[in-house]
């Protein structure tokens, strides 16, 4: 009975962990290395483990960091069930079409370069029919309901308040001679989000993989972080120029939609053209219309009042390729959302490319920006950036809004953690080495407690910890 860590650890992104409890194997998550050109090669590479072998996938939420390997585990011989909230399999479906399709095309680009100096082409990581093919594998759950998902292996999944349909994941795990309870918080919601309710407390575990993607900073108030969207909008609306929003296309574009609407009065948007630029965050925004029963009682109240997440009254979907690149025409009044949330592909690339340039122009960050990505060089202030081989000087004003973050900070990873009944052991994942280094110290100061710092295929013996009673 043991785990394995595959990936986030030692960095945030490629969510992959091994659970073998007897003869039983299991990945929690399966999800790509994001970053730079080189972590894209990662991907690539062989699994290190025998896709064939793998019994069961247990997904925590539809980020591409956490699900966008399933396809290619597929591809390369899994036949075992994919385990998640049913809402999450509802965003896989969008994640890996769109997936799919950036490698489509990215290929489709190489290879015409490729063809031209005579070399072999290029295959796509996984297309579309391999997506179709790895959503046929998922098994939908619910909230709060055990499930045997293999013998002596029960699972039961929690909200997390991360994004909708995503999960913290109790197993029990019994080898028959021996018995263990393994908790998995995947990534953590920041208390008191928009639209979403607050992480589960969970009582008991014996081992704990917890996030550590903030581990090394506190957020803002939401409330500072509310008077900073209105100053930066009133800002913008001076210099007269577009602002763009580089925004994770599920999670924090909804987010944003839901505050615009809030403080629709208050931030003076009636005076903008707003634009979801955004295919895929299209019909993950229909997927959250749609599952209101997830909501926190505030996003109820609100859907109540009529503020629907996509009723704002001057806000337009763009979803083909010609409508999103007249918006490069418009030149003032224009708030763009586009992805990707880091700026390693899509429509904001393109946006990014026709108005960084320009000094009316405000770029927007609310989320996560990992080492290697375009968005990482944008926030630590890079006055020249390149895009398709062109370098480009950035002179638009770039604003980080840190409050908006979708990840629970270092007092509410704390504040959860101190929500088990016995602290159990914690080993930390999905954080780069200086947020974990903080986070296991202020652990250690706050709550007494030594925790542990995954390394990449480092093993625990479930075994050798000693159990709870639960």
């Amino acid at each position: 009975m043991k785990v394995k860590f595959y990936g986030a650890a030692g960095e945030v992104t490629g969510s992959c962990h091994f659970v073998q409890v007897g003869s039983y194997r299991i990945l929690l998550d399966c999800g790509l290395i994001q970053g730079g050109y080189r972590d894209d090669l990662r991907n690539a590479e062989p699994f290190a483990f025998d896709p064939t072998m793998i019994d069961a996938v247990v997904l925590s939420h539809s980020h591409l960091d956490h699900c966008g390997r399933i396809p290619l585990l597929v591809k390369r011989g899994f036949k075992g069930a994919v385990y998640t909230h049913s809402v999450c399999r509802e965003m896989c479906s969008i994640m890996f079409k769109d997936a799919a399709n950036i490698y489509r095309h990215d290929v489709d680009t190489m290879n015409r370069k490729r063809a031209r100096k005579h070399l072999p082409p290029l295959e796509p990581l996984y297309t579309q029919q391999d997506a179709d093919q790895a959503l046929k594998h998922f098994y939908g759950l619910e909230y709060n309901r055990e499930e045997e998902i293999l013998p002596g292996i029960r699972i039961r999944l929690n909200d997390a308040g991360h994004i909708i349909g995503a999960s913290i994941i109790e197993f029990w795990l019994d080898d028959g001679r021996h018995q263990r309870k393994l908790v998995f918080s995947g990534d953590l919601g920041h208390k008191d989000m928009p639209i979403l309710r607050a992480p589960a407390k969970i009582a008991r575990a014996d081992l704990l993989l917890m996030e550590s993607t903030y581990g090394g900073r506190c957020h803002r108030p939401w409330s500072e972080s509310m008077d900073e969207m209105g100053r930066i909008l009133s800002m913008a609306a001076q210099s007269k120029g577009n602002i763009l929003i580089p925004a994770f296309a599920v999670g924090r574009t909804q987010e944003l939609l839901y505050l615009f609407g809030k403080y629709f009065d208050q931030w003076n948007l009636g005076h903008w053209q707003i634009f979801l630029d955004s295919p895929m965050a299209i019909e993950a925004t229909e997927v959250y219309v749609k599952h209101s029963e997830l909501y926190n009682q505030d996003a109820k109240n609100t859907l109540l009042n009529q503020q629907r997440l996509d009723a704002l009254p001057n806000l337009r979907f763009t979803r083909t390729t010609d409508e999103s690149m007249a918006l490069n025409r418009i030149s003032s009044g224009a708030i763009i959302i586009a992805g990707s949330g880091m700026c390693e592909g899509g429509r904001i690339r393109h946006h990014l490319k026709n108005h960084a340039w320009k000094r009316s122009c405000h770029i927007l960050m609310v989320g996560f920006q990992a080492k290697g990505t375009l968005g990482r060089r944008l926030v630590e202030g890079a006055d020249n950036i390149k895009i398709w081989h062109e370098d480009i000087r950035v002179a638009a004003k770039v604003h980080t809004v840190g409050g908006f973050s979708a990840h629970g900070d270092q007092d509410g990873l704390i504040q959860w953690l101190s929500g088990f009944d016995r602290l159990p052991q914690v080993c930390l994942v999905h954080g780069e080495a200086s947020a974990q280094k903080a986070l296991q110290e202020a652990i250690d100061k706050q709550l007494g407690v030594k925790v542990g710092i995954a390394e990449p295929e480092q093993e625990i013996d479930l075994i050798a910890i000693t159990p709870h009673r639960h």
